[in-house]
């Protein structure tokens, strides 16, 4: 049974919902997003609902049911709110940098690293060790923050690397000297 699946979905003010078949586009003040979702799945639009069906019982209908009222559901938030990740770069000489597109970042290799930005994406630098991705898709936001987080993943021991604001990195003692 789909619980999420069956939550009825509000639509913001100011977000224009639009169904042609199986294909979903919502427009809102911060801009326009699309999704194609599966056929065994009927959306319907009423009273400023959305509302998720599926056509019959099987399980991989029911496992489509409760992501397609996910997905939609994080589309009327980026659409009227949008998402943001803060990332933090700690250690001696790390920092990042913006060049037109591309972020640069200076993560203790022997080369600083280039990443490009994705054209939805909007980036902000307050400090050169802090980094601010903003954006209305959700998985594109979520996305480059993981890529940027790869670059050089925060150690155990040291706690030095690229994180997300508030993890918590859980800290090792490591080796210590035998007697």
């Amino acid at each position: 049974m789909s619980r999420i699946g069956n939550r009825i979905l509000l639509i913001p003010n100011g977000v224009e919902v639009n169904i042609n078949q199986n294909h979903i586009l919502i427009k809102g003040k911060l801009g326009t997003l699309e999704y194609t979702f599966s056929p065994l799945i009927k959306v319907v639009v009423e009273n400023n609902e959305i509302k998720t069906l599926r056509t019959n019982e099987e399980k991989s209908t029911k496992q489509l049911h409760g992501t397609t009222n996910a997905n939609i559901k994080n589309m009327l938030i980026g659409v009227s709110e949008g998402y943001k990740k803060e990332i933090e770069i700690k250690g001696v000489g790390y920092k990042a940098t913006l060049k037109g597109k591309e972020i640069e970042i200076i993560a203790g290799y022997s080369h600083p690293v280039l990443l490009e930005v994705p054209s939805n994406l909007k980036l902000e630098l307050p400090k050169p060790t802090n980094i601010i991705i903003s954006g209305i898709d959700k998985q594109a936001v979520g996305e480059f923050a993981a890529n940027l987080r790869d670059v050089r993943r925060p150690s155990p021991y040291s706690g030095k690397g690229i994180m997300y604001k508030d993890e918590i990195i859980r800290r090792k003692e490591g080796k210590t000297a035998s007697k």
